[in-house]
């Protein structure tokens, strides 16, 4: 471990090899990937997009499975290793405050965060159209649905692990009812996670870099380091073929996440190997879950494939860290204060 601190506990069992031979990447893939591919239960067509958590000496997750009428839904996974999966066939069941039963017509791209002895889940769900629904669970069997936090157009909604001046935070990106040919991602605030506001643009789409040119989504819970928020986002771009969606970081100020500091001007991985490239949705590498071990600087990273497969890649985040300071552009509009 190096210069950045980390904060969080020790995660020694998380998935990691080292980088090949050979690989000057500051990202490199799991040697095993897609860990998930088609068919993975009965009732489900497709596995990506999903979050994964530490629970207890394993892990558990929260991924979405587009089932075979092409709707997609949350189930609970459990894995030893993080790497070889038993994911439920079933959905998840919510309860909502009340105790009424209560399942979503659709829910997709889950993220996961840990506050207190509590785990908050966010995904996209139907709300007059697409929006972000909300809930919890103590122990991945019991699942309560709570309000909201958003009303439509809004996707890629992602929780900070702690307050930031006893406020809790959210990223998010409005969008449309379509697939989006625009985004930015903005901050809110809240005193209690179900009245939110204080919104601040945080990032915008950059069209000089073009690989994030149509739109920017935040990925997987920032990470506190000792150097601001660690934060690993999508970015998309419009080629005459289609959407390509790659992933790069950025660094926030740790006081104040609308600040950004570094970003990358290059992305740290885009569609290459063949689960990637060829699927149910080309050209996907779409990065919503981590697992960090302060103590040695690994960062396991899973990610969406081609929206088919769920995929892994591993970083230093010393390294990481390093590079984003060493390659940053940030473009106008990111940190836009309030006016």
């Amino acid at each position: 471990m190096g210069s950045t601190r980390i904060v969080g506990e020790p995660l020694e069992n998380i998935p990691w090899q080292p980088r090949p031979a050979g690989d000057d990447g500051v990202v490199w893939r799991h040697d095993g990937n897609p860990i998930i591919g088609w068919n993975p239960t009965r009732r489900t067509a497709r596995v990506f997009n999903s979050a994964v958590v530490p629970f207890g000496d394993a892990f558990v997750g929260v991924f979405r499975a587009d089932h075979r009428d092409g709707r997609p839904q949350i189930h609970v996974g459990r894995s030893q290793d993080g790497l070889t999966w038993e994911i439920d066939d079933e959905d998840i069941k919510w309860t909502d405050e009340s105790g009424a039963p209560y399942q979503p017509f659709y829910a997709y791209d889950p993220r996961v965060v840990r506050l207190d002895d509590t785990y908050y889940i966010i995904w996209c769900t139907d709300f007059g159209g697409p929006a972000l629904g909300f809930g919890m669970t103590r122990d991945f069997q019991e699942f309560t649905r709570l309000e909201n936090l958003t009303i439509p157009f809004n996707r890629n909604g992602v929780l900070f692990p702690r307050k930031v001046n006893d406020k809790y935070l959210l990223l998010s990106r409005p969008s449309d009812s379509g697939h989006t040919p625009f985004g930015d991602i903005y901050l809110s605030e809240s005193p209690d996670l179900v009245h939110w506001g204080r919104h601040r643009r945080v990032m915008s789409r950059s069209v000089p870099e073009w690989w994030q040119a149509v739109k920017i989504g935040s990925g997987p819970v920032p990470i506190e380091t000792s150097e601001g928020w660690l934060l690993l986002y999508h970015g998309v771009s419009g080629p005459c073929n289609g959407f390509v969606y790659s992933f790069g970081a950025a660094l926030l100020d740790l006081e104040n996440p609308a600040k950004v500091l570094y970003r990358t001007r290059d992305y740290l991985l885009t569609p290459e190997e063949p689960y990637e490239t060829v699927g149910f949705v080309p050209n996907v590498a779409f990065p919503c879950a981590t697992l960090c071990d302060p103590g040695t600087g690994r960062l396991t990273i899973y990610y969406g494939a081609a929206d088919t497969y769920l995929a892994v890649a591993y970083a230093d985040v010393d390294e990481l860290i390093a590079h984003l300071k060493e390659n940053s552009a940030l473009v106008p509009g990111d940190a836009e204060e309030f006016r």
